[in-house]
């Protein structure tokens, strides 16, 4: 069947006259319309009527219409994907990432990539640090990077850097002035904290366990941001990310973030993929880069 037929089919039947479609595939309007003529043929029924200057639909039409929108959709990511492998710096890259790396780790590693690969394009999705949340899923995401480790053998994950937890108090706490802190010092103040789904949420609860307590929780947020800016209006502490010089809360913090002695207090960021498909070229490109990078040591502090 003749794709360009459809592609003429799916304009007119969009709206579009047959002049307009003549003029924008540099084909006569005759050309189109035995184009139309023949694809009518293939399917046996009639697909489009004159309804005074204008062609509609007919039923069949209406019917047919769907699966070629469909059918173009797929033949065009086909194309595109083909694309990429003939050139990889013209691709997409599609990028889930934790909403507490948004400020500081994901911004460096597109900015520093960009700058060799300008062609290629980034679609970025923010994801919870929830337990429950999809990964890579269904094909639509090709990397994640996440603080979540999973046993799932069809994803790989990859360690990128130890990121260190603090107990972070306001200012006027009296702890504030402590170089560092055993946990269990913190033991009977009120905690803010992540939703119980969340990944941190469990790790907090498993630092409190190792320190021999159990953290009574005044306030629960959905994101960071709301976490610390409840614990500077003084409304409890809470075990969070040190802040980093690139993100936005290092700077005229209302916050003391100390340091935990408790070797197990860090996070660790890591890189995820699917092992069951093939990253296509822009986004092997880019994975090659952040492991580079990684290695290297030059994530940003």
């Amino acid at each position: 069947m003749d794709t360009d037929a459809l592609r003429w089919f799916q304009q007119v039947a969009d709206g579009v006259t047959v002049t307009q479609v003549g003029e924008l595939y540099w084909v006569t309007q005759s050309g189109v319309s035995r184009g139309l003529a023949r694809l009518e043929a293939e399917v046996g029924t009639p697909l489009l009527h004159r309804s005074g200057r204008t062609l509609r639909m007919t039923p069949a039409g209406a019917a047919f219409k769907r699966h070629v929108d469909a059918l173009l959709n797929n033949l065009d990511d086909g194309l595109a994907a083909v694309s990429e492998l003939v050139d990889p710096d013209s691709g997409t890259v599609t990028v889930a990432f934790q909403q507490s790396l948004a400020t500081w780790l994901v911004p460096q590693l597109v900015g520093t990539f960009r700058a060799d690969h300008p062609g290629v394009q980034f679609s970025l999705r923010q994801v919870r640090d929830e337990l429950v949340s999809p990964v890579l899923d269904g094909g639509r995401t090709d990397l994640e990077i996440t603080a979540w480790r999973r046993s799932d053998p069809t994803v790989k994950w990859q360690r990128l850097l130890v990121e260190p937890l603090r107990l972070a108090v306001p200012r006027d706490h009296p702890l504030a002035d402590r170089a560092e802190i055993d946990l269990v010092e913190a033991a009977e103040e009120p905690f803010v904290a992540l939703r119980p789904t969340s990944l941190l949420r469990r790790q907090v609860g498993e630092l409190c366990e190792r320190a021999g307590f159990e953290p009574r929780i005044a306030f629960v947020g959905t994101d960071l941001a709301t976490v610390r800016g409840f614990v500077a209006a003084g409304l409890g502490v809470s075990i969070v990310p040190a802040p980093h010089v690139a993100d936005a809360d290092a700077v005229e913090s209302p916050l003391r973030y100390l340091p935990l002695t408790d070797p197990a207090a860090v996070r660790e960021i890591g890189m995820a993929w699917s092992t069951e498909r093939r990253l296509l070229p822009a986004a092997e490109l880019f994975r090659q880069h952040v492991v580079r990078t990684a290695r290297a040591r030059r994530l940003p502090s």
